[in-house]
């Protein structure tokens, strides 16, 4: 009974394993391709995460800055936010860009941002409802802890039929590695406007799928080989207890 129980775990850790080394490759192709037109409005309700998220996308909109949103965020620039800003494209629609991390203080040091079309490139990604592990958002008290695209659209008084169902996560600048960004502190970063121009921070977002799935199967398997060996000496002990 163990035997097999065993045996049908590390077999499904081996389906597993080949499907998680099928997605990991699909969407290395996708993050790394060149961008294309992110999914337009009469394609929205065919958008889905097996098919679209982390598809390098380009768009073009003028930013609504007087509807931005501070999602709490921890990157390798220390503990800040996400800038989440819809962009309202020609079509009518608009999508939640998150432009980026910034840190604590950004927005009183922030000059003003320069308006007018622009074209945006970066990652699709889906949802986050509801909130973080530990803790909810808070849309009455402007509290998030998650891209929660409906909720924030929601509060910041956008028609839901006109935001997409997705987000796209910015790339950063051309030329800068954004890891590098203000390795001094972002309290010294925020010392100058110059500094505060350079946020938000963009290309930061994390792309690992952990595949521990070999030493899952090699576990069971091993668990099921020591069951019947184990096995196989009860057996045999019984049969010299029989034996005249």
């Amino acid at each position: 009974m163990l035997i097999s129980v065993f045996v049908s775990l590390g077999t499904w850790q081996l389906h597993r394993r080949a499907w998680k080394i099928d997605l990991i490759e699909r969407v290395n192709s996708r993050v790394h391709a060149p961008p294309v037109a992110a999914p337009a409005r009469g394609q929205w309700a065919s958008v889905n995460a097996a098919e679209d998220e982390y598809r390098h996308v380009s768009l073009t909109g003028t930013y609504r800055f007087d509807k931005d949103t501070l999602v709490q965020a921890v990157t390798d620039l220390g503990g800040g936010y996400w800038v989440l800003t819809p962009l309202q494209t020609a079509e009518g629609g608009e999508v939640l860009i998150n432009r980026g991390f910034v840190p604590p203080g950004w927005k009183e040091a922030v000059p003003p941002a320069p308006a007018g079309e622009i074209t945006v490139t970066g990652l699709l990604r889906m949802p986050e409802p509801g909130g973080g592990f530990l803790r909810k958002n808070a849309p009455s008290e402007n509290l998030w802890y998650s891209r929660d695209v409906a909720a924030i659209a929601t509060a910041r008084g956008l028609k839901s039929a006109d935001v997409a169902p997705y987000f796209v996560d910015a790339d950063g600048k051309p030329g800068t590695d954004a890891r590098n960004v203000f390795a001094g502190g972002d309290a010294q970063a925020l010392t100058g406007k110059a500094a505060a121009r350079d946020y938000p921070v963009g290309g930061l977002t994390v792309v690992q799928f952990p595949n521990n799935h070999m030493s899952y199967l090699l576990t069971w398997y091993a668990l099921a080989i020591m069951s019947a060996v184990a096995g196989w000496f009860v057996i045999r002990l019984e049969l010299r207890k029989r034996s005249p």
